[in-house]
């Protein structure tokens, strides 16, 4: 296994929501009592990181600091998607960490439970470990330090689909795994979890119920 106290954990939160029309970030969207993208955050806030990185754009308006992260602002992450790993990582790396676990912030469902998993997972000094609803890998996923040269070299919208397809997938609930695109999956996932916003906020259906 990798040792979370190795491990950098990099938030991904610089998305350009271009399915979710123009709220500037979905992230800033209110999902539970505290926006969308925080609660990655929050539920990994008792595993013990190295360090914990944010990417995020200057659409994002959500204070990660308080929750110990160092923000890393990326400008562009439209033109280059793949920009934000790459200053991920290599933060992670001059930090001199032994692996860097990736998670997005608009999947909000993620425990803790399921990253420790991943890390137990990792059972070499070149492990890459995914996540997996049984049907296809995704993140959350963790890299050892041997192939922070590949991801620093991602480019465009390449990401890291091949490297998490060639290693070990980790099975979890797909609710677990669900990520936020659209303003409709938003809407399903709070009737879902019985969100309070579900029943108070305009353009859902519970709100626009008759009488």
């Amino acid at each position: 296994m990798i040792a979370a106290e190795d491990t950098v954990l990099v938030l991904l939160a610089a998305g350009k929501s271009a399915r979710f029309g123009d709220v500037g970030s979905k992230l800033n969207e209110p999902f539970l009592t505290r926006p969308l993208g925080l609660h990655v955050a929050v539920a990994l806030e008792a595993v013990p990181f190295a360090h914990r990185v944010v990417v995020t754009s200057p659409c994002c308006t959500i204070d990660y600091t308080p929750h110990g992260f160092t923000v890393i602002g990326n400008d562009d992450p439209v033109g280059d998607m793949a920009s934000s790993v790459r200053l991920g990582v290599a933060c992670a790396e001059a930090l001199g960490a032994k692996a860097v676990l990736l998670a997005l912030a608009d999947m909000p469902r993620v425990t803790a439970s399921h990253i420790y998993r991943l890390l137990d997972a990792a059972d070499s000094a070149d492990a890459v470990v995914a996540s997996s609803d049984g049907r296809s890998p995704k993140p959350p996923a963790l890299f050892a330090r041997a192939h922070f040269g590949t991801l620093r070299a991602l480019s465009g919208d390449q990401g890291a689909r091949a490297l998490i397809r060639a290693g070990r997938h980790v099975v979890t609930n797909a609710a677990e795994l669900i990520d936020v695109d659209t303003p409709e999956e938003l809407e399903q996932l709070r009737e879902l979890v019985h969100a309070p916003e579900a029943l108070t906020l305009p353009g859902t259906r519970r709100h626009e119920r008759p009488a």
